[in-house]
């Protein structure tokens, strides 16, 4: 699916913020109706290029103070589905296939102390996965990709 200018503009707002934005002042922004982001949010939907919305986490506010990201090795033919079953770990937040190299799956994942990380650890090693490292996360940062829309979007200085 090719995206117009709406398009993006409407996925750099989403992605600024998708919780409180109304379609009606997306579509100020953008100048198209609310209705019309309306369809084209359905339509980006259905074609499976929004995905989903999902909150912002501080996961050491929430309680689960330490945040890992496990450097993994998998064989490539049993990479996408090693990254699937990975996320039904308890603990997993989020796996991340990587296409060059031999350590070429990431999972993140949080917990409330060390005996927690281990058992996350030994869950994938249980799948099949090496781990062959892990790091501790001190903070993550997410912006909007640029591509969608920045330029697009009325800025409300103007």
């Amino acid at each position: 699916m090719e995206l117009d200018d709406v398009d993006k503009g409407i996925l750099f707002l989403l992605q600024q913020d998708a919780r409180h934005l109304t379609t009606k002042e997306m579509g100020e922004r953008v100048g198209v109706s609310a209705s019309t982001v309306r369809n084209r949010i359905e339509r980006l939907e259905d074609e499976g290029i929004i995905r989903g919305y999902h909150p912002d986490i501080d996961y050491d506010k929430a309680g689960l103070q330490l945040h890992v990201l496990f450097i993994c090795s998998a064989e490539s033919a049993d990479r996408d589905r090693l990254a699937t079953e990975a996320c039904s770990v308890n603990g997993v937040v989020q796996t991340q296939e990587v296409l060059n190299g031999s350590d070429n799956l990431q999972v993140e994942a949080v917990g409330t102390d060390t005996d927690d990380i281990a058992r996350i650890s030994d869950a994938l090693h249980d799948l099949g996965l090496d781990v062959v490292n892990s790091k501790i996360l001190k903070s993550t940062r997410v912006q909007p990709f640029d591509h969608f829309g920045r330029s697009v979007v009325e800025d409300d200085d103007e």
